[in-house]
């Protein structure tokens, strides 16, 4: 009976920590959780399908049709040429709606696809939404073609950002297709 009061124990503490407890911060090297969200092109995105082939980056902010967030997509859009030299698949990703990212994107005509987590699940495992505030942090995570989180931009500047996420890239080593 001992053990099996232990066991129970055990098994409930351990249930209530993973509910409960927030996600290790992600750093460096760490694996990058998986995702698959929609996108503004009406595809589902998934990490997974660029692995071994291509870095990928995730832009998140905090909010569609807001100055400092159009402002950043715009700056994403403007260095496109930039980002297509590289050996990488680029993305904006917010917790709105799909159906709004779509307006977004439509009206700021970018020719990369915005993300979109309204629940919020993938937003967690990145750390950039704790679930106490509706809306994601601007982090910009970088993903190497390993699955392997290279950087994390959390100063991110929204009126350069196309340019910066450029040249870090090559930073990284990311290389030219």
């Amino acid at each position: 009976m001992k053990n099996y009061l232990l066991r129970c124990c055990l098994t409930l503490c351990a249930a209530l920590a993973a509910a409960g407890a927030p996600a290790a911060e992600l750093q460096p090297g760490d694996p990058a959780p998986d995702f698959a969200l929609p996108g503004s092109d009406g595809k589902t995105h998934k990490l997974s399908d660029h692995l071994g082939k291509e870095a990928v980056v995730i832009a998140w902010f905090p909010k569609a049709k807001t100055p400092g967030c159009t402002l950043e997509c715009k700056s994403m859009r403007e260095n496109g040429d930039a980002l297509r030299k590289l050996e990488v698949a680029y993305y904006t990703a917010s917790c709105d709606k799909p159906e709004l990212n779509k307006e977004f994107a439509e009206q700021l005509q970018v020719d990369y696809p915005i993300l979109s987590d309204p629940e919020k699940t993938v937003a967690a495992a990145y750390g950039v939404s704790d679930g106490k505030i509706p809306f994601a942090k601007r982090w910009t995570i970088y993903i190497g073609k390993d699955g392997k989180v290279l950087a994390i931009d959390k100063e991110v500047k929204t009126k350069t950002h196309g340019a910066d996420v450029a040249a870090k890239l090559k930073e990284l080593g990311v290389p030219e297709k």
